[in-house]
């Protein structure tokens, strides 16, 4: 149902996300990884659902939510989500000038 209104309004017209030359990888967004990097590199040890509850408890996202990325089929979280989970453990992210390649 939710389709069909979108299709009838005129903003959903069931093409793809976009593709970005600047930005490219098969798979799982490269943020996944990082993050799943900086868990482990805070608490020691490879991501848990223990972890991942603690992370929620200092206000990051769900348990469930997490679980997609790290184990599941999420290949593109949302900004706000990794950002909250990087917070929640007390960490921004910063940007920086790629090297030249």
């Amino acid at each position: 149902m939710a389709r069909a209104a979108r299709k009838k309004s005129g903003s959903g017209d069931g093409r793809a996300l976009p593709l970005y030359k600047s930005y490219v990888f098969k798979g799982k967004e490269p943020c996944i990884d990082l993050t799943r990097t900086l868990f482990e590199d805070v608490f020691g040890r490879r991501v848990d659902t223990k972890m991942l509850a603690e992370v929620e408890k200092n206000g990051g996202p769900s348990v469930g939510c997490m679980r997609g990325w790290f184990f599941g089929d999420t290949m593109r979280p949302n900004n706000v989500t990794v950002e909250a989970a990087g917070r929640a453990l007390g960490y921004e992210r910063v940007w920086r000038k790629t090297p030249k390649q």
